[in-house]
């Protein structure tokens, strides 16, 4: 009889600790879950409120581009302008010579070794083919991706479809200029990361400096009609 008091007392003994274990880890997942969701939209937060703050911003970026098809990866460098809201020029000096103009939603691709200027509609879909573009887009990040992070990074989901678009990771900074580095991730496994670099703020970058020219001879395709 003692034994089996002493097995059925080990039992209940046991049930307790698995219903106090199982409501612990319930506690301790919904606090990590709720710590991270928390970590994430207050890094989105900071990031949008540096914004508020920011009318013109430039300096120069570096460009990585992996290619999963061809193994291999692209090292770009240049300079970049923004005017927010909608105002945007990076000129490429190392690995091409080509410049980008966004102006509202007007694009302007200056493609210099085909000697040609390509103008199109602008919209964040747009950020795949122009990626540097995706800093002026960061004013609302709730309205336009899901939000989480990972290892101090956020990771940003489109809501709407983006061109192929999977999601972008953003390296926050502790400078004025919230964003330290991001990288884009397509469906076909491509990444393009931009590190950014002496940025300087609020220098009033005049409008006159998003206008571009077309070179002499330059060969001109609109495709905006």
């Amino acid at each position: 009889m003692n034994t089996r008091r002493e097995g059925h007392g080990n039992l209940r003994v046991c049930g307790t600790c698995l219903k106090i274990v199982f409501v612990l880890a319930v506690f301790i997942s919904s606090a990590l879950f709720g710590t991270g969701a928390a970590k994430a939209a207050g890094l989105a937060a900071r990031i949008q409120a540096a914004y508020s703050r920011i009318r013109d911003a430039s300096g120069s970026f570096v460009q990585k581009s992996y290619l999963k098809d061809l193994g291999k990866t692209e090292t770009f460098g240049g300079d970049f302008m923004i005017k927010l809201p909608a105002r945007m020029r990076y000129i490429y000096k190392t690995g091409s010579l080509d410049q980008v103009v966004i102006r509202g939603d007007a694009i302007t691709i200056y493609q210099e070794k085909e000697d040609q200027v390509l103008k199109s509609r602008f919209d964040p879909g747009t950020y795949g083919t122009a990626p540097v573009a995706f800093l002026g887009g960061l004013g609302d990040i709730d309205r336009d991706f899901n939000v989480t992070e990972k290892n101090g990074e956020l990771i940003l989901r489109p809501k709407n479809p983006m061109s192929g678009i999977e999601f972008i990771t953003v390296r926050p900074s502790n400078g004025a200029f919230p964003v330290k580095s991001f990288s884009i991730h397509d469906r076909y496994s491509n990444v393009v990361r931009i590190i950014l670099k002496d940025v300087r703020l609020n220098r009033g970058i005049k409008d006159s400096v998003f206008d571009f020219i077309p070179p002499p001879g330059a060969h001109v395709f609109d495709y905006t009609r």
